[in-house]
């Protein structure tokens, strides 16, 4: 097993669950910052369970030599760099950057600035939600872990796309999320102190992310479908919140619209619907540390009007935690081993 890019967040995360992993060895671990330095002097938590882990520099002879699957935490852009590589000589690859998510490679230019040079590759790749791809995960090569913002917002809406309760043109998303999410090195505005206390829209003219939900829902409705989404950023470390704003076109009382979220949800390890229990609403406070995703809704019939609410923690179910869900699936291992833990209470 090897993790590029293991020195931020994501990185850190996908060592501290793949720790008790019983399947897994870990054989490399990258880091161009950290290079020859060991694992638990970036990662404090981590002392005491790899004691003899070191970042290396990337040899690509030596991961194909001692791996058999890559999991790349390596920055937007620089996957690409690697990923096509890791691919020819044989190994399986599971990428947490933006890379190789989006099918339309036009789309690339739109959101993220640049020409994709691999069309091939996003046509192999597999979006890697398991509550949609499970089937496609299992032979997959190369997986594309979505993002946490994408993950909320897609876990929110499958319910209400699916049963066919909501206008499909009308489909508006609110996600707050915690400061985790711009990364180990965040810019200014992102840095922790700037953002504790804040509730700041940011991007609000068009967040990369909704790139995905629409290309999923898109998928899911049969038809091209437009959806918009404003990000917040909040004084949270962990933790994103997806509330989905739709229109009814049928009348549903709260069982039917329950029944729904049963129907879709039932066999899902992970996804826990929160109906008439305390706390009321999905919260991120109750998934942090764990690959849970909380679900719930609340209808306001005087202007038909449903919100489906989606709690994640950002750097598990938003991306460690469900990357080695999907490695899992691929591997046709049990797939919660590693992530049974429940979430940490209090925080």
């Amino acid at each position: 097993m090897c993790i590029l890019g293991g020195s931020g967040y994501t990185g850190g995360e996908l060592l501290r669950i793949l720790a008790n992993h019983p399947y897994v060895e870990i054989a490399v671990v990258t880091s161009r910052e950290y290079a020859g330095k060991p694992v638990h002097q970036v990662h404090f938590n981590l002392r005491g369970v790899y004691r003899n882990l070191k970042f290396s520099s990337i040899d690509l002879g030596k991961i194909s030599s001692s791996c058999e699957v890559v999991f790349s935490a390596l920055p937007h852009g620089v996957s690409l760099e690697y990923v096509p590589k890791l691919l020819e000589v044989g190994l399986k690859v599971i990428d947490l950057s933006a890379d190789f998510r989006l099918k339309n490679a036009e789309l690339y230019k739109i959101w993220y600035g640049f020409q994709h040079p691999y069309q091939d590759l996003l046509k192999r790749a597999v979006y890697g939600l398991p509550e949609l791809h499970r089937d496609e995960i299992r032979n997959a090569v190369l997986v594309a872990v979505p993002g946490c913002n994408a993950t909320a917002s897609i876990l929110s809406l499958i319910p209400l796309v699916k049963h066919g309760i909501i206008d499909l043109d009308r489909i508006v998303i609110d996600v707050k999320v915690g400061s985790s999410e711009a990364g180990s090195k965040p810019s200014i505005a992102d840095h922790h102190p700037e953002r504790e206390g804040c509730i700041r829209p940011y991007e609000a003219d068009g967040h990369r992310h909704v790139a995905e939900v629409e290309q999923e829902i898109s998928a899911l409705a049969g038809k091209d479908v437009k959806i918009s989404m404003v990000p917040h950023a909040v004084g949270a470390i962990r933790g994103a919140l997806a509330s989905t704003h739709g229109w009814m076109i049928r009348d549903l009382d709260d069982v039917e619209i329950l029944k729904a979220y049963v129907d879709v949800y039932k066999d899902e390890p992970f996804i826990r619907i929160v109906y008439k229990v305390p706390p009321g609403y999905p919260d991120p406070k109750y998934v942090v540390g764990s690959n849970y995703a909380d679900v719930g809704f609340a209808v306001e019939r005087r202007v038909r009007r449903i919100t489906s609410f989606c709690a994640i923690d950002n750097l598990v179910k938003g991306a460690a935690g469900q990357a080695v869900q999907v490695f899992n699936i691929m591997m046709k291992f049990d797939e919660t081993t590693a992530l049974r833990y429940p979430p940490l209470k209090p925080v």
